[in-house]
C-alpha cells in the first residue's frame, strides 16, 4: 500500500554523526493531511517522482530545454505533472500551460527566484517558488515585476523579504534552494545554528508551505549537504523534498548547454579558468533514474509528487485581460468611452472645418462613422483598452 505524505512529511533522528543512509533509514511519514490540488489522471495515479525544478529556453542564460520537448519527455515517462521554474521569470507559462494540458500532463508554474541578501548584495540567495493557485501566481508575478522594475543588482532581479510580509504569501510554496539557498549555504559552511534560524524564518513566512531541498546532481559535497539537510529537517520537523535541477534534455546536450552558458558569461569553452557551475548529470532524468538515485530516501521523491498535487493553477486563455479603468461618478466604461469619443470628435471637427456651416453639414457623416466604430469596439470588449491607450497618449 502506498504511504500518504503528510504536512510534516519527513523527520529524522538528530544525530550529526549519522550517514545519509542511516538518517534515511529513520525517516518517517507524518500524519497531518495536506490539501490536494487537481487529481492526476488515473493512468498515472501512482507516480514516484515529478520534476519541480526545470530551466527552459526562457532562462536565456543557462537553459536550453524547449518546452514542447520537456512536456513530451514527462508524458513519455508517465509523469503526471511537470513544473517549469525559469530564472526570475514566468515568460514561458502560457506556452507551457497549453503544451502540458494538450498532452495530459498537469502544469505546475513557478520560478527560480533571487532573494536579496540584506547584509551583502553581492551574495544573494536563491529559492524555488511554486504557485498553488491563481492568488499565488498573482503574488509571484507582483514580486518578480517589482524586482525587475525596482530592485535589480548586477542584472539580477532580487525579491526583498519585506515584500513577502507586506503582501502575504498565501498560495505560494517555497523550496529552500538546496546549495544556493541561505539554509544550504549555512549548512555547507558548518553553521547549523544559522541554517536553523533561516529555515524557521522561511517556515514562519510560508506556514505549511516550506520544504527543505536535497539534490544529487553531481555537485561537490552534495552528500554532505544532503545529510546535514535531512538532520536539520528532523530537528525542526520540516518536510524534505528531492529535486533535480534540469538544465538540458539529454545527457549528450551538456556541451551545447555549456556553450550557451559561455555565451552568457563571456567565456569560451576552452578557457580553463571559466566557472563551471553545471554538471553532465543535469539532464531530464526519468522516474526510474530518480528512484535509483534516491533509493535510500524515497519519501523525498514522494514529497515532490505531493507538492505537485498541492499546486493547481488554472488559467483562462483566449480572453483579453485589462486593468479596470476608473470612470467618474457612476458612469459605465462603455458610456464613458462614447462620451469621450464624441467630445474628441467635436474638438477635431472644429479644427478640420473652420466654417461653422461646413462643419454642420459634415457632422452627420462623421457622427455616423464614429458610432459605427464605437459599436464595433464595444462588441469586441475593447472599451477599456481604448481608454487606456488614450490616457497613455495624453500623458506621453
Amino acid at each position: 500500500m502506498r504511504t500518504q505524505i503528510g504536512e510534516s512529511a519527513m523527520h529524522v533522528a538528530p544525530e550529526s554523526s549519522a550517514s545519509s543512509a542511516t538518517l534515511a533509514a529513520r525517516l518517517f511519514i507524518g500524519s497531518a493531511g495536506m490539501p490536494d490540488g487537481k487529481l492526476f489522471a488515473p493512468a498515472m495515479s501512482d507516480p514516484n517522482f515529478v520534476h519541480l525544478r526545470l530551466h527552459s529556453e526562457y532562462s536565456v542564460s543557462d537553459g536550453i530545454v524547449r518546452i514542447d520537448d520537456a512536456v513530451e519527455a514527462a508524458a513519455a515517462d508517465g509523469m503526471p505533472a511537470l513544473a517549469i521554474t525559469d530564472s526570475a521569470n514566468v515568460f514561458g507559462m502560457v506556452k507551457f500551460y497549453k503544451a502540458a494540458n494538450a498532452t495530459g500532463v498537469k502544469p505546475v508554474v513557478g520560478a527560480d527566484c533571487w532573494i536579496q541578501n540584506e547584509t551583502d548584495r553581492d551574495k544573494p540567495i536563491r529559492v524555488l517558488m511554486l504557485c498553488q493557485s491563481r492568488a499565488g501566481y498573482l503574488r509571484l508575478s507582483e514580486w518578480l515585476s517589482r524586482a525587475w522594475l525596482k530592485n535589480q543588482h548586477r542584472s539580477r532581479a532580487e525579491i526583498s523579504r519585506d515584500w513577502l510580509d507586506e503582501t502575504g504569501t498565501d498560495g505560494v510554496i517555497v523550496i529552500s534552494g538546496a546549495a544556493a539557498g541561505d539554509v544550504g549555504q549555512a549548512l555547507a559552511a558548518g553553521n547549523a545554528a544559522l541554517a536553523g534560524r533561516a529555515a524557521k524564518e522561511w517556515a514562519q513566512r510560508f506556514p505549511g508551505r516550506y520544504y527543505l531541498e536535497v539534490q544529487r546532481a553531481g555537485a561537490p559535497q552534495c552528500e554532505m549537504l544532503l545529510a546535514r539537510t535531512v538532520e536539520l529537517a528532523g530537528k525542526l520537523k520540516l518536510p524534505v523534498v528531492a529535486t533535480h535541477p534540469v538544465q538540458f534534455l539529454r545527457r549528450d546536450d551538456f556541451r551545447a548547454h555549456e556553450a550557451r552558458v559561455c555565451i552568457s558569461q563571456g567565456y569560451v569553452l576552452g578557457d580553463q579558468r571559466r566557472p563551471k557551475l553545471f554538471t553532465q548529470e543535469q539532464y531530464f532524468k526519468t522516474q526510474a533514474e530518480m528512484a535509483e538515485l534516491f533509493a535510500d530516501i524515497p519519501q523525498a521523491l514522494e514529497n515532490a509528487v505531493e507538492i505537485a498535487r498541492r499546486c493547481s493553477l488554472e488559467l483562462e486563455l483566449g480572453k483579453s485581460r485589462l486593468p479596470p479603468f476608473p470612470t467618474p461618478g457612476d458612469a459605465g466604461i462603455e458610456e464613458y468611452l462614447r462620451e469621450q469619443a464624441r467630445t474628441g470628435l467635436a474638438r477635431r471637427m472644429e479644427k478640420l472645418y473652420l466654417d461653422a456651416a461646413a462643419r454642420q453639414s459634415e457632422a452627420a457623416r462623421y457622427g455616423a462613422r464614429l458610432e459605427f466604430e464605437l459599436d464595433t469596439i464595444l462588441k469586441m470588449g475593447f472599451a477599456g483598452y481604448f481608454l487606456i491607450v488614450a490616457l497613455i497618449v495624453l500623458i506621453y
